[in-house]
């Protein structure tokens, strides 16, 4: 069977060959080679290829040698150039995202509606996933880039540039969890958005029918509540906004 060119196999060097061979790990690395580099017999280092496309990463992801699941952000904007696939950049992971259920649809559609109808003639805008937001959060030079199921952004004005990408700080942040995406959820994507700046955070829960209402202050959990069917609740960032839980949830 003829060889992949994504196909990736690993070398082990101790750091001495490697300083004295650099020129021919390099061109090891050129044909999707990787080498890690040892020291006193354990492994300090490697020496990885630089993926380029959306099909090289799921072949590398696949491949039993190679042992890196991250990747530099610019990795990620290459692999993700021109694919219609969804996927998010979390702590320098590439994550593949999978359709909605229809509990996970009427849950985004309906506060969908009652943040449009809020923010009718106000500043703010409400986005739908999938929408990119690249968050850099503090004190880490790459950013994440993450598809809320829903956000409100306020400063358009600023934070959109030519292409209609959003680098800024939403004023809210909303996830629906699903089976897949409940742990990264409740999580990773928490820590994003509150080392970005983020002042509000609300995870949809729908197996218990409740929502969680997470609000930051100085990139640190201030509030924290969870709210069940029968309650109703007030945003924190967005004055006015009252939503009740039953809403959410309406078939």
């Amino acid at each position: 069977m003829e060889k992949s060119i994504y196909e990736y196999s690993e070398t082990v060097v101790t750091a001495t060959e490697f300083k004295s061979n650099l020129g021919k790990f390099l061109e090891d690395a050129i044909d999707k080679k990787e080498t890690s580099i040892t020291k006193n017999g354990k492994k300090i280092a490697r020496l990885v290829p630089y993926i380029q496309d959306f099909t090289g990463y799921l072949l590398a992801e696949e491949s039993a040698q190679y042992h890196s699941k991250t990747v530099s952000y610019q990795e990620f904007l290459d692999i993700s150039s021109g694919v219609e696939a969804r996927m998010e950049y979390i702590n320098g992971e590439i994550i593949m995202q999978s359709s909605p259920n229809s509990f996970h649809q009427d849950a985004v559609g309906n506060l969908h509606v009652t943040l449009k109808t809020y923010l009718k003639g106000k500043k703010c805008k409400v986005f739908l996933a999938p929408f990119d937001v690249t968050l850099y959060k503090e004190g880490i030079k790459d950013p994440d880039v993450i598809q809320p199921d829903l956000l409100v952004a306020c400063d358009t004005d600023t934070a959109i540039n030519e292409k209609g990408r959003y680098s800024g700080v939403p004023a809210l942040v909303i996830e629906v969890l699903s089976p897949s995406t409940r742990s990264r959820d409740m999580v990773d994507k928490l820590n994003t958005f509150m080392r970005a700046g983020c002042t509000e955070y609300w995870i949809v829960d729908i197996d218990h029918t409740r929502v969680m209402q997470y609000c930051f202050a100085d990139r640190e959990i201030d509030i924290y509540e969870i709210y069940s069917k029968s309650d109703c609740f007030k945003s924190r960032s967005l004055a006015g906004l009252e939503v009740c839980v039953e809403d959410i949830f309406e078939g």
